[in-house]
């Protein structure tokens, strides 16, 4: 429209983003270093963590103008380490999970942080774990993927060029000996057809040299950017509530605790079934719980919501509904049944795409309907692609 100003499609690797995301980094470094207090909802215990905010490179051989090797991958990563210095991988985007502090809460925080006491070495903790377990599976993710496509760009390459080089091979010779016979071409000679052969060969070479650098990969050391302490919602509790409620609490968390693990075993088993190879990594906080391969190289990444039957309600995290949004060609909400009788089996059914929308930016987490998301399921056959 007049006057309005054009539309710009932004996404990851698109240059107004990259340039926005480097400004504000650039602009508020200082502030992620400095740290921030999350609340976590669904923490079961009354003992705070720090997340670690760790961001990792991998560069080619080639260089930039500035004669910097070429950055090709850049990734952030997650670390949470308790007080008692135990870490573990805190998934793809933990924060979504995490709320800000309310005002009622702020008022605490100073009486609170004076009981927390956390080791000096967290980041050289977070940064070793990173390159323990993080880093390699960065590396090996973009290296396998780049392996594919240089193989099959160098084999496009030396088809197209090889084909063209020796087209123009033939025609100098043709040309040579027209020109020979004393016929020769007015459009075009010999040693023209001949150059154009020459100059395919560079540009071939030129190229496969290039492929070679985007071949030679390098893993930086992860940098610590930023840092949140996590306290549990729990710890705002007034004692003499928690007195009161931890006994039934800790009765809840054991019930829903032994569901979880009956829906989990259950997709499993399901998943085996079906062929394919899954993998729990419901420890990762990474928007689902399995990763399950299947035979053509292809991941599915199933979200497990186990609830007893007759269960009114489901609730889903801001990180699930995310994942499940940008991956809709792979993410499954694997909904089970759990019967109250522990030796009946329970029912499993899949749900594609099972959500449409966003939640709110303030959510942590969204209710829907376990009946109207069970309807939309499907039984045993999973993935239909």
């Amino acid at each position: 429209m007049s006057g309005k100003p054009i539309a710009t499609f932004v996404c990851p690797g698109q240059p107004l983003l990259n340039a926005v995301i480097s400004l504000l980094m650039e602009q508020n470094r200082d502030l992620l270093k400095q740290g921030a207090v999350l609340v976590d909802e669904t923490s079961t215990n009354q003992h705070p963590r720090v997340l670690v905010y760790l961001e990792h490179s991998i560069q080619d051989a080639r260089t930039n103008a500035d004669g910097s090797r070429r950055v090709v991958s850049r990734r952030m990563h997650y670390v949470e380490i308790d007080a008692e210095g135990h870490t573990q991988d805190a998934g793809y985007a933990p924060y979504l999970d995490y709320r800000p502090l309310r005002e009622d809460e702020q008022s605490q925080m100073p009486t609170l942080l004076a009981q927390y006491t956390f080791s000096q070495e967290i980041e050289s903790k977070a940064i070793g774990y990173a390159i323990a377990h993080l880093v390699p599976q960065h590396f090996a993710e973009i290296r396998d993927r780049r392996e594919k496509l240089i193989d099959k760009t160098i084999a496009a390459v030396k088809e197209r060029l090889a084909k063209e080089i020796s087209h123009w091979d033939r025609r100098a010779n043709e040309l040579s000996a027209q020109e020979l016979a004393g016929k020769p071409n007015a459009k075009l000679n010999s040693a023209r057809a001949r150059q154009r052969a020459d100059d395919l060969e560079a540009r071939m070479k030129k190229r496969l040299d290039e492929l070679a650098q985007e071949r030679q990969l390098t893993r930086l050391p992860p940098i610590v950017v930023g840092s949140a302490l996590i306290i549990p919602a729990s710890v705002f509790t007034p004692p003499s509530i928690v007195e009161k409620e931890s006994v039934n609490d800790r009765a809840d968390y054991e019930a829903r605790r032994r569901v979880e693990l009956r829906a989990m075993a259950a997709v499993m088993a399901q998943e085996v079934q079906l062929g394919f190879k899954p993998v729990d990594v419901s420890d990762r906080r990474c928007g689902y719980d399995i990763e399950s391969y299947v035979g053509d190289g292809r991941l599915r990444l199933l979200e497990v919501k186990g609830r007893v039957e007759g269960a009114d309600t489901v609730t889903v995290t801001k990180n699930e509904i995310l994942v499940a949004l940008n991956k809709p060609e792979s993410y499954l909400l694997a909904m089970v049944k759990v019967p109250q009788d522990e030796d009946a089996i329970c029912s499993v059914r899949y749900v594609e795409q099972p959500f449409q929308r966003e939640p709110d930016f303030r959510s942590i987490s969204v209710n829907y309907s376990w009946q109207e998301l069970w309807a939309k399921g499907q039984e045993l056959t999973g993935w239909q692609h």
